[in-house]
């Protein structure tokens, strides 16, 4: 897999943070990211080549986000936190130069993420 991402040559991409949002089923606390064009190909050029090492690609729709917070359970203690939100919070933007091969690994008190590889965009 990393050396597959290791033959894309792509762009800096530009992360603009939008807005909170809650995956109440799920129990997970986000904020959204703007699809800028940069991300979307950055996005499609990764899953066909994990899609060439033999991994299913992804089904649904690409909703690029940061996980903030995630709650075991019913996510009781997020919907608290929701309901203390009252507006949404400013966010900055910034450029993204690099992205991470991330292994996880499943335990019993959730899981862990080692950084496997770390690959450089081009700065443009």
């Amino acid at each position: 897999m990393a050396a597959r991402l290791g033959e894309l040559h792509l762009s800096s991409v530009p992360i603009a943070l939008e807005r909170l949002e809650f995956f109440a089923r799920a129990g997970i606390l986000i904020v959204a990211v703007r699809l800028a064009p940069q991300l979307l190909l950055l996005q499609q050029q990764v899953s066909a080549a994990a899609a060439l090492c033999g991994f299913t690609p992804e089904t649904r729709p690409y909703q690029a986000h940061i996980t903030l917070a995630r709650s075991k359970g019913k996510g009781r203690e997020l919907t608290e936190l929701k309901a203390k939100i009252h507006r949404q919070p400013a966010f900055s933007s910034y450029l993204a130069e690099d992205f991470l091969l991330y292994e996880s690994f499943l335990g019993p008190t959730g899981s862990r993420y080692e950084v496997r590889k770390r690959f450089p965009l081009q700065c443009r």
